[in-house]
């Protein structure tokens, strides 16, 4: 599995339609808020054209890719951070994910009802975080006066926590995201605990139609969102429920001549996978032969051991050492044999960090 990527945002922006044609879940979508009330999850396959290739060379007999989970969560209105609409429900259910993507409407229906009147991405966006960012003040208020009756006690890591939720809760009351320190170790794990829905790792989704899509970036609808996102630390990927329902029907070949024709680079499932990578500072490494090519999603940082436990527990318990040939070297030494012959298979141990692209064999004993 990738990451879970939670679906947040107002009733009838769309967020149901795009992720049927995102994971082709079959999601119920209508025109009324709720319609969708427990999360829909969908399962996708993260594209990466170095599986193919490595598989291949193998010939392997079987790939599998690494995947993703979408969650379609039930739509927020004004209010929710005080129990509006589906309240605490809707908010718990924001916590159960890896990273949220805020869905805002930027396509343009007379049928499809907008709840605030008028289409206007920012504020809507605007309305999301406030509602998140009311939501996080109460739970961090609530938090502190605890934590304040025991920091008598002494304890550094309460006293850590104190500071750290005081200079939150300023924030969040200027109407701003908590601020911390991501360097520092101990304030990384407040924050962790704390499991806010202000810190969680987050992108802007704009659910176009296929005018708004072609003129993203150009006109002022759109540049007014991404100044807004971007005042939040957050970028916006641009989507067509319409168009990525095109592109799942086609040929990889002719989905790649119907990209340049739209004068992108990537679908925008492509496009949310690879923000969403980004954003959990994941990477990718493959294992591959004969039998089976798979890749293996991990967080950038991860030690040999640990990467071995995610093919199975056993390697990790019982690791010895990993055979590592680059994705690069792989397909110019054309397989294992040939980067074993150039040199360029590396026998690494307990302390080796797993890089993006790296080809390995795991030994181990139990």
């Amino acid at each position: 599995m990738g990451f879970a990527c939670g679906f947040v945002g107002l009733p009838n922006v769309g967020k149901s339609t795009l992720f049927n044609a995102l994971s082709h879940g079959g999601a119920a979508s209508a025109n009324f808020p709720f319609c969708t009330i427990e999360p829909n999850t969908g399962i996708v396959p993260v594209p990466d054209p170095r599986l193919d290739a490595l598989a291949k060379l193998e010939k392997s007999a079987k790939i599998v890719p690494a995947t993703m989970k979408f969650i379609d969560i039930a739509g927020l209105v004004e209010g929710a951070s005080q129990g509006q609409g589906l309240g605490n429900q809707f908010l718990g259910h924001i916590r159960g994910v890896d990273a949220v993507a805020h869905v805002v409407r930027m396509f343009k229906d007379p049928d499809v009802v907008h709840v605030n009147g008028n289409v206007d991405p920012s504020r809507d966006l605007e309305l999301i975080l406030t509602e998140l960012m009311l939501a996080d003040l109460d739970f961090i208020q609530r938090r502190l006066e605890k934590s304040r009756k025991q920091i008598r006690s002494g304890d550094p890591e309460i006293k850590a926590e104190v500071e750290l939720a005081e200079k939150m809760i300023a924030n969040l009351e200027d109407g701003r995201m908590p601020e911390y320190d991501r360097e520092d170790p101990k304030q990384v794990k407040i924050v962790q605990d704390l499991q806010l829905l202000t810190t969680m790792p987050a992108f802007v989704c704009a659910n176009t139609d296929e005018e708004s899509f072609r003129s993203f970036g150009k006109d002022d609808l759109s540049r007014k969102l991404i100044e807004c996102a971007a005042k939040h630390g957050m970028e916006v990927v641009p989507v067509c429920a319409k168009l990525e329902e095109e592109l799942g029907e086609m040929s990889p070949e002719d989905a790649e001549v119907f990209l340049e024709d739209l004068g992108v680079k990537e679908s925008g499932l492509q496009r949310v996978i690879h923000t969403g990578y980004r954003l959990l500072d994941y990477i990718t490494y493959f294992t591959t032969g004969p039998d089976e090519t798979r890749a293996w999603t991990i967080r950038r940082g991860t030690a040999a051991p640990e990467a071995a436990g995610k093919i199975h527990t056993d390697m990790q318990r019982g690791f010895i050492r990993m055979e590592v040939v680059s994705y690069e070297d792989m397909m110019s030494c054309h397989g294992w044999n040939g980067a074993r012959e150039k040199g360029k298979l590396r026998i690494e141990g307990k302390d080796y960090i797993v890089q993006d692209g790296d080809c390995a064999y795991v030994r181990f004993s139990v």
